[in-house]
């Protein structure tokens, strides 16, 4: 098991909360209020997760400027008031950031035995497979 630190754990609870709150704003079309709480405990939960020094260099890499500038963005949106274009841009910026990640998640939910079976049905294998690219969403 991996052992986290008082920090890291705190940085986990925010990090939930902050997923709770953004999922539960938008079951409620997009509660202002709701999506801001989220975005701010989501952002803070997960410096507290990795440290600030590893988000900065995370978040203000050169190659990902253009993906940084759509999530924080988007929270930026969401926190003047404009909810449903903030929440757009937050996604869209979302999957540029961790785009290059989806391959290894991708590979490990296949290994799983019921999502595995589930990800590889007719239909959705193809959508899985353009996911699973590394360069499917440049």
């Amino acid at each position: 098991m991996i052992s986290l630190t008082d920090s890291q754990k705190i940085g986990m609870g925010l990090t939930g909360f902050g997923v709770f709150f953004l999922f539960f704003g938008m079951m409620l079309f997009f509660d202002k209020a709701l999506l801001a709480i989220g975005n701010i405990l989501f952002v803070s939960g997960l410096s507290f997760v990795i440290g600030l020094e590893r988000t900065f260099r995370f978040f203000f890499q050169r190659h990902k400027a253009k993906a940084t500038s759509f999530f924080l963005g988007g929270v930026f949106v969401v926190l003047i008031g404009w909810p449903i274009v903030g929440v757009v841009l937050e996604i869209y910026g979302f999957f540029l950031l961790f785009r290059g990640f989806f391959p290894v998640a991708v590979g490990f939910i296949r290994r799983v035995p019921v999502l595995g079976s589930l990800l590889s049905l007719p239909g959705i294998r193809n959508l899985v497979d353009k996911i699973g690219e590394s360069n499917a969403m440049v």
